[in-house]
């Protein structure tokens, strides 16, 4: 790799190996490794989040882990204002920034720059939505498609979310939700990232999936969840939604086997990483893509 700062972005699906790969990076371009999963962040949960443990972080040090409440919001805004000025004291300190990570979100904004849309109030959302459920999503399409011209073959039809968010953006602010994308500007160039995305064949994937859910059942993640049950965090909040939590509940509570528990966490996780795979094949075309088998000798070519 050239002498010039350089950041390493290394994405890839759940279990594809990425803090191992970014530990060996870290040792070989001096650099230190900050987190961009949204899991991650969150001090109460390690082992259902996988974060790094102690050994590998007495080996390199280590950023934006385990360092935000679950009780305590935190946006992918929040993220990436802190990973700005990581990146910028590691750069004065002579290291090179590691961003690893399986949220796609993250990467995104910081290559892409986060758009910086006002809050829309909470009554014109609900509106909206109670509009959406009213009259379907077909006939929902058509009125925003009446309002805003720019979200004809940009969203698809069908997609219920991006669609809602479209219509309330564009009835607060009176602009569209794309001239509000042409605005985003990223703080750095385009040059500056070097992108590697892991990429695993499936049926490999799918077994790390299995045998890592195994290992979790294991190594503490029913007293963690036993903990963590006991903070009463609203529902609301994304770490509620975690993979593992409700389904050690119901161990906990008796009202599933262990093998059942294992396998419905199994299937969830080949599920989300066939969402990260589906991402990042449509937001991630100019990474290189590398094999787990080839990494060694990658790294060295770098």
């Amino acid at each position: 790799m050239e002498q010039e700062k350089k950041v390493i972005l290394l994405a890839g699906p759940t279990a594809s190996g990425k803090s191992k790969l970014a530990l060996k990076l870290a040792e070989y371009f001096d650099g230190e490794i900050i987190n961009a999963d949204s899991m991650q962040i969150y001090k109460e949960i390690s082992i259902l989040t996988s974060k790094p443990n102690s050994e590998d972080i007495k080996i390199i040090k280590h950023h934006l882990y385990g360092f935000n409440s679950v009780k305590k919001n935190f946006s992918t805004g929040s993220w990436l204002k802190l990973v700005i000025k990581k990146i910028q004291n590691q750069w004065k300190n002579g290291k090179t920034p590691i961003i690893v990570g399986g949220t796609g979100l993250y990467f995104k904004a910081l290559t892409e720059g986060l758009v910086e849309i006002p809050n829309v109030p909470n009554k014109i959302r609900n509106q909206i939505r109670a509009l959406q459920k009213k009259i379907g999503q077909k006939k929902f399409f058509d009125k925003l498609i009446k309002i805003d011209l720019l979200v004809n073959n940009k969203i698809r039809p069908t997609d219920v979310q991006r669609s809602i968010r479209a219509y309330e953006v564009k009835l607060f602010t009176k602009k569209s939700i794309f001239d509000w994308y042409k605005k985003t500007k990223a703080k750095f160039k385009k040059s500056d990232f070097l992108k590697l995305y892991i990429d695993f064949p499936r049926p490999e994937l799918v077994e790390r999936i299995n045998l890592r859910t195994k290992k979790m059942l294991e190594s503490g993640s029913i007293p963690e969840v036993k903990k963590f049950l006991k903070l009463r965090v609203p529902r609301s909040k994304s770490i509620t939604k975690a993979i593992g939590i409700l389904e050690i509940k119901n161990l906990i509570q008796n009202k599933v086997p262990k093998g059942q528990v294992i396998e419905k966490i199994s299937i969830k996780t080949r599920q989300y990483a066939k969402r990260q795979v589906t991402w990042a094949r449509g937001n991630m075309k100019d990474w290189k893509k590398i094999k787990p088998k080839y990494l060694d000798n990658f790294i060295r070519k770098i």
